[in-house]
């Protein structure tokens, strides 16, 4: 991944010198268990680590050699062989290049995982924060992005808190299906290696055992693990979609922080646009992207082929290190969101109380009207509003005075019943509710 969308604890993950690291633990593991079984010397073994640990491994030396083998787990045991000497012969007895490949892509993507667990906690944090700060702020609510009936800010934070709480568990899920360790050998029979000496590598990798490998660790795993990763995108774009739409100049309702002598257009000096929710975007769709190659790597040859290993070695990176800055990215957005409550109230008043149909509509019901008949009288008062507002852009006939001189609408409802339904506090009565499903706890009571 490019340097402009990189953090750099990500970015070690998937570091040369740290896979060579995990490739010489693994290798040096398996010695120790081989050595317990009696089929290497104890002190080759010794020596191994002695000499291996605390190295830093040429790069450029591992890539001069596999120029030559074309094989990277033999240039690298070629080197390990240079630093260790002749005990080198005892390491990679009975495995296969896949043994070590697969085990250290499944490290990696535990601590991959660790890490994007990290930032959707402090995005999870974020999103707390700022909803009990405005559990109580009014806002319109949209479907087909047309004014609906209200809301409050609070609550679309709180929805998107239980979407990321979901995300993390999928997180979870997903590490620790792929958390697998397969030191099983070729064909994956451990013809050449015994069950024992997977079980020891695995415990001191932080993995479970594979239980059934062919050559290789099945792919489903990993199919299912950046399938998250592309689920979690998509929650990032949902929010930052969002927050495009609220920064647009017609609504305005939020926008991101605009720091000091930060610019917006090189044409238009007054511009303050939404680039980070667009950037945001964008990176969800690159993550997503990367699901489908996943998914394809499942179908495999017999016990092995190699069809998987090119896009693993792109989209293990690249997935797990765009989304990480997307996720950081993202709660930074959130926790410097700027919010504007007087403009969700003027907004949420711009219909002239339109946002109040139904509440007629019920009433009318409610009173014996037929439905048809409560909608059709409901509707052509609200459309001489809506035909209003359309016209001018605000709402200069009242939706409230219309129906109060409605003969029909009157015939059935008490001026005071007419009023009551205009109530903006009734929409919002759950408000509580849904938070202390949402936070698991009673939200504190409103300043």
């Amino acid at each position: 991944m490019i340097p402009r969308y990189s953090r750099p604890e990500m970015t070690a993950v998937w570091e040369p010198q740290s896979r060579f690291r995990i490739w010489f633990e693994i290798e040096a593991h398996a010695t120790d268990a081989l050595a317990e079984l009696g089929v290497v010397p104890k002190e080759a073994a010794a020596e191994i680590w002695a000499k291996g640990s605390g190295v830093t491994f040429d790069v450029a030396r591992i890539d001069e050699i596999e120029a030559v083998t074309k094989h990277d787990v033999i240039a690298f045991l070629t080197h390990l062989s240079e630093i260790v000497g002749p005990s080198a012969r005892f390491v990679h007895q009975g495995m296969t290049s896949s043994d070590v490949l697969d085990t250290c892509l499944n490290v990696q993507l535990v601590r991959a995982a660790d890490l994007l667990i990290a930032d959707v906690d402090r995005l999870l944090a974020a999103l707390k924060t700022r909803a009990y700060e405005h559990r109580h702020t009014a806002t319109i609510g949209r479907s087909h992005g047309i004014h609906a009936e209200p809301v409050t800010f609070g609550l679309k934070l709180a929805q998107a808190y239980a979407e990321f709480a979901r995300n993390r568990a999928r997180l979870v899920a997903a590490r620790a299906e792929v958390a697998t360790c397969a030191i099983s050998g070729a064909v994956g029979t451990f013809a050449n290696i015994e069950p024992a000496v997977e079980a020891h590598v695995a415990a001191k990798m932080g993995l479970s055992v594979e239980p059934a490998s062919t050559q290789v660790i099945p792919r489903d795993r990993h199919a299912m693990y950046f399938a998250t990763l592309g689920v979690v995108a998509s929650s990032i774009e949902r929010l930052a979609t969002e927050i495009r739409h609220l920064q647009r100049t017609e609504v305005l309702e939020a926008e991101e922080y605009f720091s000091p002598g930060q610019k917006g257009s090189s044409a238009m000096p007054h511009k303050r646009n939404p680039v980070l929710s667009e950037n945001l975007t964008g990176l969800a769709r690159l993550v997503r992207g990367m699901v489908v190659p996943a998914l394809e790597n499942v179908a495999l040859w017999h016990e092995r082929d190699i069809s998987h290993s090119s896009v693993e070695r792109m989209i293990g990176p690249d997935a797990t290190i765009t989304l990480d800055f997307a996720l950081s990215r993202l709660a930074g957005v959130i926790e410097k969101l700027v919010i504007y409550p007087e403009r969700m109230r003027g907004n949420l008043d711009r219909l002239g109380g339109l946002v109040h149909s139904q509440r007629i509509l019920l009433a009318l019901t409610q009173a014996g009207v037929s439905r048809e008949e409560s909608y059709r009288l409901v509707q052509r008062n609200a459309m001489k509003v809506w035909d209003s507002y359309q016209q001018t852009g605000s709402a200069e006939v009242d939706f409230l005075e219309q129906l109060l001189a409605d003969p029909d609408v009157r015939a059935a409802l008490s001026e005071e019943t007419i009023r009551e339904r205009f109530d903006l506090g009734y929409h919002l009565k759950h408000v509580d509710t849904i938070f202390a499903r949402v936070f698991g706890e009673a939200p504190a009571k409103a300043d």
